[in-house]
């Protein structure tokens, strides 16, 4: 029989189970941020991350929960002043005319057909006519042998004869049936503003000019379309865009030459310019706007564009979507989170009704009370973060570090009232991220 332990093993034994236990809590709660963590992310989507609406696999889309975040504007329902409308007014001289007349009176039946009109109502159906045969223009060029010395001449095709617009259309070596300029114009519109594919884009140029054209001839519309701009457009362009008073710039990923590349956009609420390149800031520059930009610079967070002197503003839908994700793990425990973005918000609706008053900027008590809401949800979630060592609480810290550096970048909006809350590039480089 063995001997009891005695009280020193007792308590030798007691200690390193104490420690096997204190080394298994911290493992426990290793695994527990990590699981929470791993959650968070499967868990993300386009709504609270930069990844463009293309990455949310459709089977697994949740609604949209109800949020706190959105606030009231303020504005009627409808369309507000200012507005454009869609409305039409009655035309003088319609294409086809038809009168409806009543035959008998409605109370003794007698016939009205000498009976006095004595008042006339309009109506108007503004409908699609059929679609016009294509019309063909033929050049002939005739070749005539001198009396003189029997010598045949025969023009160029790029005889002065030929008027401007089709002259470099005939003169192009090929077939001798060529599509004109506002055919290709319109294949141009269709698969490069619209961002139809190619088959889909020969079927509604056929249904609407008539004109049935090949599938190589509308695959090769975005190179001949871009090399027209490249020769006679695009430093028109630039030009225009390195004089802007705010500019919005942004990348997304795309295929390029079958290979994946960055799609890089600097654009104004009427002007866009896009080019393709890695993610650096040489080929940030290469673009040829922003080096010589001076204005201010509406963007995302990506460090490439630091290098840039122009004044930077940060684009308030990025910010909402980081404020989002951390609330999102965790309402109750990243409190700070949500009152930020209502901070924000509601700093949004105060310029948004500057402007609609004529004022140039906020009023000084404004801008007082946005930075005191701003610093106070700063304030709070340090306190809420601090001593914490979860994944979450590392995230939170980052961001509100983030906050507390670029204030000036992120408050631009409210400070400068010309330069809005968002980025305009966010939504146009999305068609090529989907």
């Amino acid at each position: 029989m063995s001997e009891a332990p005695t009280y020193e093993q007792l308590q030798e034994l007691v200690g390193q189970l104490a420690a096997q236990v204190v080394d298994l809590e911290r493992i426990v709660r290793e695994q527990a941020d990590e699981i929470a963590e791993l959650k968070r992310q499967a868990g993300s989507d386009s709504s609270t991350s930069s990844r463009p609406p293309s990455s949310d696999a459709p089977w697994s889309k949740r609604p949209a929960r109800k949020r706190s975040l959105r606030t009231r504007s303020g504005r009627k329902p409808g369309r507000q002043p200012g507005a454009s409308s869609c409305s039409r007014s009655l035309v003088e001289e319609a294409e086809d005319r038809l009168e409806i007349r009543p035959d008998r009176c409605r109370r003794c039946d007698a016939s009205l057909a000498a009976a006095v009109e004595c008042g006339r109502q309009r109506r108007q159906v503004v409908d699609v006519a059929p679609t016009p045969p294509p019309k063909v223009t033929e050049y002939q060029r005739i070749s005539k042998v001198c009396s003189c010395c029997g010598a045949v001449t025969t023009p160029g095709w790029d005889d002065p004869a030929v008027p401007v617009e089709h002259a470099e259309i005939v003169a192009a070596p090929g077939s001798p049936v060529r599509i004109g300029p506002e055919a290709v114009a319109r294949a141009a519109l269709l698969t490069c503003a619209h961002y139809l594919p190619v088959g889909r884009a020969r079927d509604l140029l056929q249904a609407l000019t008539a004109i049935d054209v090949s599938t190589g001839f509308l695959a090769g519309i975005r190179g001949r379309a871009a090399r027209r701009l490249e020769r006679t457009f695009l430093g028109h362009m630039r030009g225009l865009l390195v004089s802007a008073p705010v500019l919005h710039v942004d990348e997304t990923p795309g295929r390029a030459a079958g290979a994946l590349c960055y799609v890089h956009v600097a654009c104004t609420e009427y002007l866009t310019l896009m080019h393709v390149g890695d993610r650096s800031a040489a080929t940030i520059d290469a673009g040829g706007v922003l080096p010589e930009f001076a204005g201010v610079l509406v963007r995302d967070g990506y460090a490439g564009y630091a290098h840039l002197t122009a004044v930077h503003a940060w684009c308030g839908a990025h910010l909402l979507r980081d404020l989002r994700s951390i609330s999102d793990a965790d309402p109750d425990g990243q409190l700070w989170a949500t009152a930020m973005a209502t901070t924000l918000l509601q700093a949004n609706r105060a310029a948004h009704e500057a402007r609609e008053r004529g004022a140039d900027r906020l009023d000084e008590t404004t801008l007082k009370q946005i930075r005191n809401r701003y610093l106070g949800a700063l304030a709070r979630g340090e306190a809420d973060n601090q001593g914490e060592h979860t994944k979450l609480a590392d995230k939170a810290r980052t961001l509100i570090a983030r906050f507390r550096r670029f204030e000036d970048m992120i408050l631009r909006f409210a400070t400068d009232l010309s330069v809005p809350f968002t980025n305009y590039a966010d939504s146009l480089v999305m068609p090529n991220s989907a």
